[in-house]
């Protein structure tokens, strides 16, 4: 065996263990799950003004889930602090695709005063990562399996937006989503003070 053919069978083995694992020579931290507790909003700011839900209006179901990166998350512990917009979803529902970008500029302007958080069911762990980066959503999304979720607020099929007072109470929804411009008008309406 040849000096050269050493070294080049030395550098083939070594590139191969480096893929193998999975070394690329770095400390580089792996990418935060879209969707995860990273996502979660802090506390509401102090001076956040919003409207007193109607008297009489129904209490939303106060369900728990799992985040994207398996983060346990209570709804009700949301909307102890400022409103919660639910938005049930899927990475196959093209309609849900067309309104994505909208709705995360419309949770990005509005971080501080509402929380939205997309429901996702009969969906692979995978295709929601996928739908998440690709439109970049930057609000927590729940992986809801079993579709418990979605039972609880009567969602059929996707695309559905719902409100949720500060506090929990039931506000608005709409069977077959919405789109942004008319949330924002009804995030005003019926929750925001301007």
């Amino acid at each position: 065996m040849t000096r050269g053919y050493a070294v080049r069978l030395a550098a083939v083995a070594l590139a191969a263990a480096l893929a193998v694992t999975g070394c690329s020579g770095g400390d580089e931290a792996p990418a935060p799950v879209a969707g995860g507790a990273a996502a979660l909003p802090g506390p509401a700011p102090a001076d956040l003004a919003l409207r007193p839900a109607p008297s009489g209006a129904p209490g939303a179901p106060a369900v728990t889930g799992a985040l994207t990166d398996g983060s346990p998350v209570a709804l009700a512990e949301l909307w102890a602090e400022r409103p919660v917009v639910l938005v049930f979803f899927t990475s196959w529902c093209t309609l849900c695709a067309d309104r994505q970008a909208a709705l995360s500029e419309l949770a990005r302007r509005h971080s501080d005063e509402v929380v939205l958080v997309g429901v996702a069911t009969e969906d692979k762990p995978e295709d929601v990562q996928r739908y998440l980066r690709e439109h970049r959503v930057g609000y927590p999304v729940v992986l809801d399996a079993d579709g418990t979720i979605w039972r609880s607020y009567a969602v059929r099929e996707p695309p559905a937006v719902v409100v949720v007072a500060k506090g929990g109470a039931l506000l608005r929804g709409w069977p077959g989503g919405v789109d942004a411009a008319t949330l924002d008008t009804e995030l005003a309406r019926l929750v925001l003070v301007r």
